[in-house]
């Protein structure tokens, strides 16, 4: 049976050049705004670059004159895909978060795509290329590193339509940029220009728009090359969980299983390869993790 998360994307591209995953949003002459089909795609399009030993790392980019315009609004109904008969509670979205009523009646999608982004094992970058509103700011933001172009507009802006922000960017924001400077880009609903999202915290840096994504890729590749994807991948996720933790003892729960795997694994031939002054050849997989991982769902 033929691989479902593998085959053409409706909305996006997906290309992979020395282990770099270009996922490009793609539907230029809608400003690449989003749908429940692209949200889908994104999911599946995470999915599939976790389950590749040929992927280092992902890149995402906007095709066009855009990154995302957020929301696609022109749908019938709901716009959101939500299913607006449902009286949803806390408990469900305890007790019932996997049910197929939930899934696809309430759970917001753009959540979706950042739980997937999140749960990756491999670096992720995100290469601004335009406007980026709505869910076009918060699905970058679990993304590990932001540079933008210098024609990139940046917007909380929920608040002109009278909604949240979503794609769990309560979560990250805040832990990104500080929870005051947060609040004042989602009350004010703002359109941050790229030095504004810079001076901010948003984006590490401001590039002119032919030179973004190679500086996406270049950086893709500091990243990656020489570098065990076991260790990398473990350091990813325990960089994003173990900072939300309530005291610094469950990081060290987790670092000592992960610094033992490693010792015992790549961390051999890395030690190898520094005191015989060569460049390591690193064997681990992300498609083969220590048993260990991983320790939260």
């Amino acid at each position: 049976m033929a691989d479902p998360s593998v085959g053409d994307y409706r909305t996006l591209d997906y290309s992979v050049e020395d282990r770099i995953l270009t996922l490009t949003l793609d539907r230029p002459d809608q400003l690449n705004s989003f749908t429940l089909t692209m949200a889908e795609e994104l999911v599946r399009a995470f999915e599939r670059a976790d389950r590749d030993d040929g992927v280092a790392a992902v890149v995402v980019t906007g095709r066009g004159r855009a990154f995302c315009a957020g929301m696609d609004l022109s749908a019938d109904g709901n716009v959101f895909g939500l299913d607006e008969s449902m009286r949803p509670t806390n408990d469900d979205m305890r007790s019932r978060l996997e049910d197929p009523e939930i899934l696809a009646g309430v759970r917001d999608t753009g959540g979706l795509v950042s739980l997937a982004v999140f749960r990756c094992s491999k670096p992720v970058i995100g290469a601004i290329n335009g406007a980026a509103v709505g869910i076009g700011a918060t699905m970058t933001l679990p993304m590990d590193v932001r540079l933008a172009s210098e024609a990139a507009r940046i917007g909380f802006v929920f608040g002109r339509l009278g909604i949240v922000p979503e794609a769990c960017s309560s979560w990250f924001l805040p832990r990104i940029v500080g929870i005051s400077r947060a609040l004042e880009w989602v009350y004010s609903a703002d359109i941050l220009t790229a030095a504004e999202a810079h001076e901010g915290g948003l984006v590490r840096s401001v590039h002119p728009p032919g030179e973004l994504l190679d500086a996406a890729r270049d950086l893709a590749h500091r990243f990656t090359r020489n570098r065990s994807p076991v260790a990398t991948a473990l350091a990813r996720q325990m960089m994003w969980r173990n900072s939300a933790q309530r005291h610094p003892l469950e990081a060290h729960r987790v670092d000592s299983l992960a610094m033992f795997f490693t010792s015992i694994g790549d961390g051999k031939e890395g030690v190898a390869a520094f005191r015989e002054k060569r460049e390591p050849r690193f064997t681990g997989r992300t498609t083969d993790m220590p048993p260990f991982y991983p320790w939260q769902d």
